[in-house]
């Protein structure tokens, strides 16, 4: 026969303890909670130091099909040397403003990139007719 005075409880019918008055009310007034510390680390463990947030990243992305876009549209310049101009014109105006961070400012920017864009395709399309 068993003796069961020396069993051990199962993992599911121990007790929890009760908790602690620190675990269940935020710490004293001008200091930081627990809970607080706690999101502060969740959310800096979550994106490294430089990433990019969700309107930056569109932004980003809206700039860089516009970039490829103009490099599409200047392949078809039929002059060589034209051609090179509008390749160093659009890509150093590209560097000079990739520091931009404004939001406003990089809105106004793309804007005045497309309206060129289109400029530069009405004009090749005059040219080839």
């Amino acid at each position: 026969m068993r003796n069961t005075s020396l069993k051990r409880p199962s993992p599911r019918n121990r007790a929890h303890p009760p908790p602690t008055s620190a675990s269940v009310f935020p710490s004293a007034p001008g200091s930081t909670s627990e809970l607080a510390q706690q999101a502060e680390v969740m959310a800096s463990s979550c994106l490294p130091p430089g990433a990019l947030t969700l309107k930056q990243f569109m932004r980003r992305q809206q700039v860089l099909l516009l970039y490829r876009k103009i490099f599409r549209a200047i392949r078809q310049v039929p002059s060589e040397a034209d051609r090179k101009y509008l390749q160093d014109w659009a890509r150093e105006e590209f560097k000079r403003n990739k520091s931009a961070t404004e939001e406003d400012t990089i809105r106004m920017m793309i804007t005045q990139g497309n309206m060129q864009l289109k400029e530069l395709e009405r004009t090749l399309a005059l040219a080839k007719s």
